[in-house]
């Protein structure tokens, strides 16, 4: 990477983490782009030159925490209920520590996909994900090579989603990752029971 490069990426890593301070504080409808800008010591254009809006941030937060979110999964020793529990433990347990305030701006700016593509764009990262996670354990010999894989991703995507959405409505009033734990360990084996060799 050239000097210039490593200055962009610094930058941009700046306006993310900023932004997340801020959000977290005040919202994203009450967050404003010179606020975010004014934090890191740059110009509003250059917010412009990393993102389109301000809810794009949202997204960025999450993006390479989940790729790696998926691939520790993949890599967990055990059966396939190990990987997949250990990909929606981390899953909310990152959304978690991220904080209910950011959670809930997402949620809140996401649901309407006249606004922004950003939902739509995150719901596909993740069922993507979990489709590979179980495509996985048919390969290694997991799961049985008839596993609809796409279905199952939809119901334990839907799952994770609405726990999160319940987890932020109360405020963060329990956890979500020890919510998780729970479902993992009464009803994952059970849910996965007839795919599994």
């Amino acid at each position: 990477m050239t000097n210039r490069q490593l200055a962009a990426a610094e930058t941009r890593r700046k306006l993310v983490e900023a932004a997340k301070n801020i959000i977290c504080d005040k919202g994203l409808t009450n967050t404003q782009i010179e606020e975010i800008t004014e934090a890191c010591g740059v110009s509003k254009g250059t917010f412009y030159t990393y993102f389109k809006r301000k809810e794009d941030i949202v997204f960025e937060l999450s993006e390479g925490m989940f790729d790696e979110i998926l691939a520790n999964a993949k890599e967990c020793e055990g059966t396939i209920i190990d990987k997949l529990e250990n990909y929606m433990i981390y899953f909310s347990g990152y959304i978690e520590k991220s904080s209910v305030k950011l959670a809930q701006e997402w949620i809140k700016n996401v649901v309407n996909p006249d606004i922004s593509d950003v939902g739509i764009n995150k719901m596909n990262k993740d069922l993507s994900a979990l489709e590979e996670l179980l495509q996985s354990g048919i390969e290694t010999g997991l799961l049985k090579s008839s596993t609809p894989c796409r279905q199952l991703a939809y119901t334990i995507n839907d799952l994770l989603y609405g726990q999160m959405l319940c987890w932020a409505m109360s405020g963060g009033a329990y956890s979500f990752e020890e919510r998780t734990k729970e479902f993992c360990k009464t009803y994952l084996d059970t849910f996965l029971k007839q795919y599994l060799l």
